[in-house]
């Protein structure tokens, strides 16, 4: 097994998402993360990636439209919106797909594969050359999921990419997802693919979950990695020791308990293969500087709508919340404990006095507190809301 010589070391990591901004801020496992280049301004960076970097996470821009694999030129405003993310986020490196996606000014709206060609190898070496001159970090080429392949293909794609590196220097992202989709898709192995890449040059590696559909496997970044797609990535770090490893879920997210179980899943995939991280996940925690006081927290502090981080519902919050109870009562009871408690029995559990309901008041699960008037709405007890309606109405 021989080490990457990329020369910086990510750890685990995850994408980070604008729903999942509060969940990454308060994970410990959390090495770094990456952003989507075209998903943010750089002038006026998101808070949460403030906040990461203020406690040492490293951001990574992944960009998915700068089109090297096209027959054009890389744009230069594309080019400039990478640069300017990667200097704003102080990133170590930036990365993008080897992909095609626009064409006589047409978009693809997809990362569609490219001919893999000597002429086509031609092309996207001088467009790569054309961005690593334009960006002030190094530069990481990605493997893309593909449902189809052209037609006259004279390389395959880990020999197209150890092409481009021997060439221009460009550093790989392997999508070891991508790499079993293609071979779900294309019979393409996955384990040739491994052999013949340039694994001295890894930067990162990508980890996700997709489905099956009709014959057809879709990468769709929207569940856990299958079982396959970690096997990959322990027969990757049986070759070589990754800087990094990246979650990406995109879509239907899930509870922090089951990213975090992720990340666990993709450590132990890792260690199979061999693979002893630089940073591990405890050891970058207790590194990193105490995260600095944001607005939100100022706000979450003295009693804002939002509760802070790690406050359940129906906590004592410290100041009147907006419909001006005192400090120290309860706030509505908006949600449930995991498994459907609600929180009049949480609270008893606890040793609490339970929360005084007004008279006339009724819940609808999940949907916070409802008037009702209680002399037209009487039913079964224990029925919800909306079904004692319902039922009333088909009597």
């Amino acid at each position: 097994m021989r080490e990457a010589d990329v020369g910086v070391a990510l750890g685990v990591g995850i994408g980070w998402r604008r729903e999942l901004d509060l969940t990454i801020e308060r994970m410990p496992d959390v090495d770094f993360v990456e952003v989507v280049a075209e998903n943010i301004s750089p002038a006026r960076l998101p808070e949460s990636l403030r906040v990461l970097r203020a406690k040492g996470v490293p951001v990574i821009p992944h960009g998915v439209s700068l089109g090297v694999g096209g027959a054009e030129s890389p744009d230069p405003a594309r080019l400039a919106h990478l640069a300017a993310c990667a200097e704003a986020l102080d990133s170590p490196l930036v990365s993008e797909h080897l992909a095609f996606v626009r064409g006589g000014g047409h978009e693809v709206g997809h990362l569609l594969p490219i001919p893999r060609t000597r002429e086509s190898l031609d092309v996207v070496t001088e467009n790569i050359r054309q961005a690593q001159a334009a960006l002030p970090v190094p530069l990481a080429l990605e493997n893309v999921a593909a449902i189809f392949g052209w037609p006259g293909d004279e390389l395959t794609e880990a020999r197209f990419l150890a092409e481009l590196v021997a060439r221009t220097g460009v550093q790989l992202l392997v999508d070891v997802a991508n790499l079993y989709t293609n071979q779900r898709n294309l019979g393409l192995s996955a384990l040739d693919a491994l052999d013949a890449l340039p694994l001295d040059h890894l930067a990162y590696v990508h980890v996700a979950g997709g489905y099956e559909h009709q014959g057809i496997w879709h990468d769709t970044h929207t569940t856990v990695a299958p079982e396959p797609v970690l096997d990959l990535l322990t027969e990757l770090c049986a070759r070589a020791t990754p800087p990094g490893v990246l979650l990406e879920w995109d879509d239907e997210y899930p509870s922090d308990a089951v990213l975090s179980a992720e990340l666990a899943r993709i450590r132990i995939a890792m260690a199979r293969g061999g693979a002893a991280m630089a940073w591990d996940g405890a050891v970058m925690a207790s590194k990193r500087p105490s995260w600095p006081r944001t607005a939100r927290a100022v706000r979450d502090e003295h009693g804002s709508r939002q509760a802070a981080p790690g406050r359940r519902a129906g906590e004592a919050c410290r100041g009147p919340d907006r419909r001006g109870r005192r400090a120290g009562r309860l706030r509505p009871r908006t949600a449930r404990r995991p498994g459907g408690e609600p929180d009049r029995q949480a609270a008893e559990h606890r040793g609490q006095a339970p929360p005084r309901r007004r008279a006339g008041r009724r819940r609808r699960p999940d949907r916070g507190v409802r008037r009702v008037r209680q002399d037209t709405h009487r039913a079964a007890p224990g029925l919800p809301c909306g079904r004692r309606r319902l039922r009333r109405l088909a009597a």
